[in-house]
């Protein structure tokens, strides 16, 4: 009995030929693709013994279960596109996806997308960091081409496109952490003055109370807030996505209505204002609200049903949502920092990003004594790396430790424990 046949000879077939060009070529099955074709790569080279010795490197790699992106002409864009567009969408969410597609379109691939892939090294990528340095480009932002570069190849080791990944030897230029500059308790009830009033005022109490992701907040529901129970739930976020062509299936072809920008595209898709998952499992939480919060919500909720019956007729029911337009609709992430600046500039106050009333409001917990635990699921944190960041206020925290033990066991007289007498 014969024992067991090799592979089919389609399967690993080679063909060699010398071209019109004076040069020698070769076609080399290397595998089979994801639609059952044999997968067949081209060699050239300016003789035949220089052919066959490529064709016997590439022959062993497929021999040994190596993926012969080593020795095919991949470049580093063939293959940050192929990251973003085939295997990314299966795991990361689309906001995470756009933010890695962003950096790498913008910062990496006009600069070192022509080059092979095997052929990248640490040095190249830190030349690449140095440049962006150059142009102006802040090192959080370069630190952020780092670690989606550090994925991105780590993938291609995986799955055996690289044997090693330079960006996990390249040296990133270091980032110099900035301290969280939160509102005073004295600027935010300022703030809260200056947004009495307006539609939605309540918005900014449950930021500053809160501190709820801006996401979160415009994405409440009032199924989510048990007003009798003083309890609100997280459970979604607003989320504005880029427009996608609707005309061609792959980004990086050439539109068919000829128009450069998703959002001009007449068969547009996938755009616009969404409602999506929380960030992260954490993000799904109950936090209590303040009872003074609880009485402007009740507030809030009956102004808002009076506009909602004068404007039955344009009203937006498709969502019953805590905090909407003049007519019920999701109110865009972009006009509601547009009002947070306006409100900061009413109120007198110095110029914040709205994500800093989300550190204020995580800083004044801690001041107020609240353990870093209950802030972190408050706040709705994975990581307590994150809650060490407000060294301003753990600082605080640790000498009111001190005084309190102080007081403990030497009460108001230093220097001698309580009811133990000193030597003479």
């Amino acid at each position: 009995m014969r024992g067991r046949p090799r592979a089919a000879a389609a399967d690993s077939a080679t063909t060699r030929y010398r071209g019109a060009d004076g040069r020698w070529h070769a076609r080399v099955t290397v595998g089979r693709r994801l639609d059952g074709e044999r997968d067949r790569r081209h060699l050239t080279r300016a003789t035949k013994r220089e052919l066959d010795a490529a064709i016997r490197d590439l022959e062993n790699a497929r021999d040994s279960g190596q993926q012969p992106w080593l020795l095919d002409n991949v470049t580093v864009e063939d293959w940050l596109e192929h990251w973003l567009e085939e295997i990314l969408p299966l795991s990361v969410r689309w906001k995470t996806r756009s933010g890695y597609a962003s950096h790498l379109r913008v910062h990496v691939i006009p600069t070192i997308g022509a080059a092979r892939l095997s052929e990248l090294r640490p040095e190249t990528l830190e030349r690449l960091y140095r440049q962006l340095i150059e142009d102006g480009r802040s090192t959080h932002v370069v630190h952020g081409v780092h670690r989606v570069l550090r994925s991105s190849l780590n993938e291609a080791v995986r799955r055996q496109r690289l044997l090693t990944n330079p960006a996990a030897l390249a040296r990133p230029p270091r980032v110099e952490r900035s301290e969280i500059e939160p509102l005073t308790a004295d600027e935010c009830r300022a703030v809260l003055a200056a947004s009495r009033g307006r539609l939605n005022a309540a918005r900014w109490s449950v930021a500053l109370a809160l501190g709820l992701r801006q996401g979160e907040a415009l994405g409440l529901m009032w199924d989510d807030i048990d007003l009798d129970a003083g309890v609100l739930r997280v459970r979604r976020a607003v989320q504005r996505r880029t427009w996608a062509h609707g005309c061609s299936p792959r980004r990086r072809k050439e539109p068919a209505c000829g128009r450069l920008r998703g959002a001009e595209c007449p068969q547009r898709r996938d755009g616009g204002l969404v409602l999506v998952e929380p960030k992260t499992r954490s993000s799904r939480r109950s936090v209590a609200l303040p009872p003074p919060l609880v009485a402007e919500l009740r507030a809030h909720r009956a102004a808002q049903l009076r506009l909602k019956l004068e404007r039955a007729d344009v009203w937006d029911h498709t969502h019953d949502l805590v905090f909407c337009t003049d007519w019920g609709a999701l109110i865009d992430p972009h006009a509601d920092y547009r009002d947070w600046k306006q409100i900061l500039r009413d109120a007198g106050v110095r110029e914040v990003r709205l994500h800093d009333a989300r550190h204020t409001a995580a800083t004044l917990l801690l001041l107020q004594g609240v353990d870093i635990r209950t802030v972190m699921a408050i706040m709705g944190w994975t990581e307590l790396a994150t809650a060490q960041r407000y060294v301003h206020a753990v600082d605080e925290l640790r000498h009111e430790a001190a005084r309190r033990m102080g007081t403990t066991l030497w009460g108001d007289s230093p220097g001698t424990l309580p009811g133990v007498r000193s030597r003479p």
